[in-house]
């Protein structure tokens, strides 16, 4: 049997913004990237590290799945989530779907998927799945990824089934919009609010605002924290603006998206965040470049610098968000 949906297969920068821009383009809503990552209040930020992790972890939004929960929530769409230990009931659920009529999300370890660059292991990817055929899927990724991609149905399988961190038992995930739902943009200012209230208020100090301040200080050990230099900084550098993130670790997609919203609301506080948020992409692209620099040449010095823009960041992040949390105090007048 053969099923492909007609839908707009349109790639863009980050995997799980990429899959939801095809499922509400087929329930009417064509929003951006940056406005979908916005609204599902996708900015955070993490510092891991453990005796387990061959080399410490910078990530620059909420967890996999949370964007997706939280946009579904905030637009009032029904979120439809399926998960099973399976692999036939897995596949059943899809395919369903599919017949259906319905593209549907799902979230796998890309290690697995045929057409993928780069062969390691992660179990947060998200992509869109909008047809098979007897022998392949057929997926929405990443524009990096190749935007509509296929892959075998075997290869699909193994990458659902995989287990490890930040792997799903078999998800998959459809969105509805019921009739008389209000215009997202009505939504923007619940949206800014809690992300900056998250990231102001983060429950332990490797979170928000507080985890850039302790990335800063711990930057400077990494050459002795590297089992392999020259290996380990930039591949942490690239991740930091080739893996998904659309550049500066999610700062370009969130200084985007309050652009989009400062053409839409008459705000000051919404102006100042905007403004910090530009600055801050900049210097976070300066902190990979300067991590890539240090792994290559081995000069320490270049992780000093690092973690004094580091620093800068927590405080320009710091007051972006005091700004936008303050958004809700404001009368803002929606321009048409």
């Amino acid at each position: 049997m053969t099923t492909v949906l007609d839908i707009d297969a349109r790639g863009t920068r980050h995997c799980e913004t990429t899959a939801l821009g095809v499922l509400m383009r087929h329930q009417g809503f064509d929003l951006s990237e940056p406005m979908l990552f916005g609204l599902g209040s996708g900015l955070s930020f993490l510092y891991w590290d453990g005796k387990t992790m061959g080399f410490p972890f910078l990530g620059g939004r909420v967890k996999p799945f949370d964007l997706t929960r939280n946009l579904a929530a905030g637009l009032g769409l029904e979120l439809l989530v399926q998960e099973t230990a399976s692999p036939r009931k897995a596949w059943d659920n899809v395919a369903a779907a599919l017949d259906a009529g319905h593209p549907v999300g799902l979230q796998l370890d890309s290690h697995h998927l045929d057409y993928f660059g780069s062969k390691v292991h992660f179990g947060g990817h998200v992509v869109a799945m909008y047809g098979y055929d007897e022998h392949d899927a057929y997926l929405v990724d990443t524009d990096q990824q190749g935007g509509a991609v296929s892959t075998s149905l075997t290869s699909l399988a193994r990458a659902r089934a995989a287990r490890g961190p930040m792997t799903s038992r078999h998800r998959s995930f459809t969105l509805t919009a019921p009739r008389g739902l209000p215009a997202p943009h009505r939504r923007i200012v619940p949206a800014i609010t809690a992300c900056a209230d998250a990231f102001l208020h983060p429950p332990i100090a490797n979170l928000g605002h507080r985890g850039i301040e302790k990335a800063g200080r711990l930057v400077r050990t990494w050459l002795r924290r590297a089992d392999d230099p020259q290996r380990d900084l930039p591949q942490a550098a690239l991740l930091m603006e080739r893996a998904g993130t659309g550049g500066a670790l999610f700062r370009n997609l969130y200084r985007d998206f309050l652009a989009e919203c400062a053409d839409l609301l008459d705000s000051g506080h919404l102006r100042t965040g905007h403004a910090l948020y530009a600055e801050a992409a900049v210097l976070w692209t300066e902190v990979a470049a300067l991590i890539k620099e240090a792994g290559e040449s081995g000069d320490a010095r270049h992780l000093d610098r690092a973690g004094s823009i580091l620093g800068d960041l927590a405080r320009v992040e710091r007051q972006a968000m005091q700004a936008l949390s303050r958004l809700g105090t404001e009368a803002h007048v929606v321009q048409s």
